[in-house]
């Protein structure tokens, strides 16, 4: 089977990116054939840094190596090293009714936060469906705050399929507990957008800085703490490590902790569990463009899957 998905280099990635994205996507790769890239082209809809977005590209690669990405198993590459995705992305757009877009709520959600609207933005579900579908996906691993982006593909894919004929394979969803929405530090979504992050591989320093500085109520030391919408529980159950959430979990509920041992406590959970990929991230940048030449090789394999997929589409719509 098939696996597509991909992550914007919009930032430095984070711990939400590594739970929501790329912890599925290494353990899919050892059952399916799997295309990841790295979504450049939507990463505009939020970054106008030329030089920051070519240095998130790179640090984007060499953090999914480092976190375990087999590069012989997958097809690893850029978005915008793919022009057949533009191509596509047309022809999808002029079956795509604008109430379709409009019900969308991700864009609404952006504009509340006070991102300035765009048609990239708006028309964004477009050019994911263009993504899915030109590499025939059959299976999208997704976040529940992108399942609905997935749906428009489908509708796309199937509405495409009857107008001009059977081209494109209808991908369905894979929406797991790990790929539910991290809360970031200050309990929305964790989001470089929204400045809230936990770097993977940021310094010891910051890395602690940013778990101390997650948001708590005001309960008492000597009193239990809140379990219910915890962030301080999401994250832990991310890591999956059993013994040290049950005994996190005894401590709230039991009282006389305070909520800064309680970080300090999930600092070394998460900083424990990163430790053998922060020693494999040294490695890989020690090998001076092997960043590079990983991507070169999987925009070939990737090209030649869309072009492919391009050739049946132009020849179903009457382009030659």
């Amino acid at each position: 089977m098939r696996v597509l998905s991909g992550i914007q280099p919009s930032g430095i990635l984070h711990i939400g990116n590594y739970f929501g994205m790329m912890q599925p996507s290494v353990e899919l790769q050892h059952q399916h054939s799997c295309y990841y890239f790295i979504a450049d082209y939507h990463a505009l809809t939020s970054l106008q840094d030329a030089e920051a977005l070519r240095q998130n590209v790179k640090e984007a690669v060499i953090d999914f190596i480092a976190c375990g990405l087999d590069i012989e198993k997958t097809v690893l590459f850029r978005q915008s090293a793919i022009p057949e995705v533009h191509e596509l992305a047309w022809y999808l757009s002029t079956l795509t009714p604008m109430g379709l877009l409009e019900r969308c709520t991700s864009y609404k959600d952006k504009l509340a936060k006070g991102i300035t609207p765009s048609h990239g933005l708006f028309a964004y579900p477009v050019l994911m469906a263009a993504d899915i579908l030109l590499y025939q996906a059959e299976l999208v691993p997704v976040g529940k705050d992108q399942k609905q982006h997935l749906e428009v593909a489908r509708d796309l894919a199937q509405k495409f399929n009857d107008t001009y004929g059977e081209v494109f394979k209808i991908p369905e969803p894979q929406i797991r507990k790990e790929t539910a929405v991290l809360p970031g530090t200050d309990g929305q979504k964790m989001s470089k957008s929204y400045n809230n992050t936990v770097e993977i591989f940021a310094e010891e320093k910051t890395f602690r800085k940013r778990i101390m500085s997650i948001k708590t109520d005001s309960t008492p030391v000597e009193d239990p703490k809140p379990i219910e919408d915890s962030i301080l529980l999401e994250i832990a159950d991310a890591v999956g490590n059993g013994n040290a959430i049950d005994e996190m979990r005894a401590a709230m509920e039991k009282g006389g902790v305070g909520y800064g041992d309680l970080k300090k406590q999930l600092f070394q959970l998460l900083w424990t569990y990163f430790e053998p990929m922060r020693e494999k991230r040294q490695e890989i940048v020690k090998e001076d463009g092997y960043w590079l030449e990983v991507l070169e090789k999987g925009e070939i394999r990737a090209r030649e899957t869309a072009k492919t997929t391009l050739e049946q589409v132009r020849q179903a719509v009457g382009i030659r």
